[in-house]
């Protein structure tokens, strides 16, 4: 790496990351370059002083990516009724173009944590009725899992190994949002309930692997986790209060939220420790995000 970083001083960073997955053979299953999960790692190692690299080039303004609302985020009339009156659901994955603008506009606009560009795998979901045409009524985000949790690892019982090796089988619900026009009871359980059902394929289809157990964290401060207990997760326990990037033990001042799972297989656990993880086992900074 220090080798590839100075004789191509010349390039970007990011030119320079995906040089060093082609050498390196760092792919991710479906076969696309871990050049991002990369990158973090170069600069993880320029900072602890192990290799230089270029200065970072100025093309645009730096900070969070900002997200323009336009009129395809608009709120739309009052949506009404019982979940069952608008089935079948239909999840599309998200695709580049209109859908993932759509998609991004409308998590930045209404979910309380905004929209932020995730790292490792991740799938997106936009969640429309038959009956109600290309109205769409939620909006959904999987991603990579958290690299360390301890009601989750201990429910597991897998060792710090297993886990480091078979990490890619769990998979987070990082984002769940229900438009604020739309007042349907029951409609949330539904939701996840086909999305479990369906993400297993379409995950495989775009990773090359199907995961085994999915997470999410819930904000007790803001909501109870209803729709999940209703959709049969399984209540974990809390986290610690650190974020994802925390590696020394310190508090960055998130308020602890409650754990649910979701197992995809029967004996989860047994299969999360002893599984062949998927050709490649991810590094500590890959699932944090």
């Amino acid at each position: 790496m220090r080798q590839v970083a100075e004789e191509f001083s010349g390039l970007g960073v990011t030119e320079i990351a995906r040089t060093v997955c082609e050498l390196l053979e760092w792919k991710r299953p479906s076969g696309g370059l871990k050049n991002h999960e990369c990158r973090q790692l170069l600069e993880r190692l320029r900072d602890q002083g192990w290799l230089r690299l270029p200065p970072v080039r100025r093309l645009g303004p730096r900070g969070p990516r900002r997200v323009e609302a336009t009129g395809r985020s608009d709120p739309q009339p009052e949506i009404d009724g019982a979940a069952g009156d608008f089935e079948p659901l239909q999840l599309t994955v998200v695709e580049p173009g209109p859908d993932s603008q759509r998609w991004t506009e409308l998590v930045e606009r209404y979910h309380y944590l905004g929209y932020r560009v995730p790292v490792g795998a991740q799938l997106r979901y936009l969640v429309r009725s038959q009956r109600h045409g290309e109205q769409v009524l939620a909006c959904l985000q999987w991603s990579s899992p958290a690299w360390k949790m301890a009601a989750r690892d201990h429910w597991i019982g897998w060792s710090a190994e297993q886990r480091a090796r078979n990490l890619p089988f769990v998979v987070s619900n990082s984002r769940f949002l229900i438009l604020p026009w739309v007042h349907v009871k029951g409609l949330a359980s539904k939701i996840l309930s086909r999305c479990a059902r369906q993400l297993p394929a379409d995950w495989e289809r775009r990773y090359g692997y199907r995961p085994l157990l999915l997470e999410t964290l819930v904000d007790a401060r803001r909501f109870a986790g209803t729709c999940y207990r209703a959709a049969n997760w399984i209540l974990l326990g809390e986290t610690r209060g650190r974020g994802r990037m925390d590696r020394y033990h310190q508090a960055d001042g998130s308020a602890t939220k409650r754990l649910f799972v979701y197992p995809l297989c029967r004996q989860v656990q047994p299969r999360l420790c002893s599984a062949t993880p998927p050709c490649y086992a991810p590094s500590e900074d890959a699932g944090s995000w």
